[in-house]
């Protein structure tokens, strides 16, 4: 009897033990594993904003009159064909700016809701963070915590598990906080880069709206700068074709070295070295001097050289003077067709770029910008007429200057 007792007595406690020990294991598995959430390498996507239908339909608007303005300028050499170009140039440049209003419009927008998502993402970081810091100082206390303690102070194996199961739902509460507080910190910096990035493209949008209004100004002046040009007259406008297409020729040929030319001698800096033509003359219907800065075969803007003097603006163009140089006629000054893509080049049709400025003043003496050898030369092109010119090759330099439509004073 004796025996049998002490055998259950043996079997009571070896299953008891091998009971503790399991719960024992469990219990310290169930605390020593954690519940990892997979943290999103880019922050929650914020929707970008697509463009809108009146967007979309302003920019196929736009392609279709830029290919539309490329074909009529390649259509023919008339009156009508130009005025239409140029009508549908200034449409092209109206539809620019309203596509681009549309747009800036469309980015405030974007920025005042990124502006909202920032400021609320910041309410939400700081009452994480603050709810993060209490759970952290909680979870800091509990770390002492140990399985064979939770197994003592249990009064039952259900008080256990209830036990085990209430700290195992206080560390997924704990990793998911750690999760949005981190989430919410990447959406924080994602929204703060959209609205930068967006603030960043209005500036340079309303840069562009601006340069777009000076075009459309200059678009008009074109055409209206034609209109009184040609008087609406189709023999007036094939009259200044055929001008602008003799002095592209001659100026094209000055420049490349293709003309006659004497050596007359050295000049010093505002010397009198010619005289402007009055009246039409090879190439041109009107009194001007056509002014050009070359350097080997290509040509600088005058305006980089020529000191501000007082202008009458007279072609449209834009011109600031910035440099040191006097000019070579006396203040003062009209200035009938800029440099570069000007709006007689574009009324002519024949060139794209204009490589001189001309100008014009009530004295016909033209003067050396700066000192250096004189040469007297002239070209004679298929219109059969001879241009007459004057260049100076300075001396402090690689630069040369060439005088056109003007009478030799030596």
């Amino acid at each position: 009897m004796k025996h049998q007792k002490d055998l259950l007595i043996f079997k009571y406690f070896s299953f008891s033990s091998l009971l503790f020990v399991c719960c024992f294991l469990f219990v310290a598995f169930l605390i020593s594993s954690s519940f990892v959430f997979a943290q999103t390498t880019t922050p929650t996507p914020t929707p970008s904003s697509t463009k809108s239908n009146q967007l979309e339909d302003l920019n196929k608007k736009i392609q279709e009159l830029e290919g539309k303005v490329n074909e009529l300028h390649q259509k023919g050499e008339t009156l009508s064909s130009q005025i239409q170009a140029m009508d549908n140039q200034i449409q092209l440049t109206e539809y620019r700016i309203s596509a681009t209003k549309q747009e800036i419009l469309e980015l405030t927008l974007d920025i005042d809701s990124a502006t909202e998502k920032v400021e609320n993402l910041e309410h939400s970081l700081n009452d994480v963070s603050k709810i993060l810091l209490e759970r952290i100082v909680a979870t800091y206390k509990a770390r002492g915590v140990q399985p064979i303690h939770l197994v003592i102070s249990s009064d039952n194996v259900t008080d256990l598990f209830n036990k085990v199961n209430y700290l195992r739902i206080v560390q997924e509460h704990d990793q998911k906080l750690l999760y949005n507080a981190q989430q919410a910190k990447n959406d924080y910096a994602n929204q703060k880069n959209i609205f930068e990035d967006k603030k960043a493209k209005i500036e340079a949008l309303n840069s562009q709206l601006e340069e777009y209004q000076a075009q459309l100004d200059k678009d008009r002046d074109e055409k209206e700068n034609l209109l009184e040009q040609t008087k609406g007259s189709e023999a007036s406008y094939q009259a200044l074709l055929a001008e602008a297409k003799a002095e592209y020729e001659a100026i094209q040929g000055i420049i490349s070295g293709n003309t006659n030319e004497g050596l007359i001698g050295a000049v010093n800096q505002g010397d009198m070295i010619a005289t402007i033509i009055q009246g039409s003359s090879c190439n041109s219907t009107g009194t001007h001097l056509h002014f050009t800065i070359a350097r080997g075969t290509s040509t600088e803007n005058p305006a980089n050289h020529l000191k501000g003097t007082d202008i009458n603006n007279v072609s449209g163009d834009s011109f600031s003077p910035s440099g040191s140089w006097d000019w070579p006629i006396n203040s003062p000054v009209t200035l009938n067709q800029g440099y570069g893509n000007t709006g007689y080049a574009a009324v002519s049709g024949i060139y794209s770029f204009h490589n001189g400025i001309d100008i014009s003043s009530s004295s016909s003496i033209v003067r050396a910008v700066k000192s250096g050898n004189l040469y007297q030369g002239s070209y004679t092109g298929s219109s059969g007429c001879r241009l007459r010119y004057v260049r100076v090759d300075h001396s402090d330099g690689d630069l040369d200057t060439l005088y056109l439509h003007v009478n030799y004073v030596n």
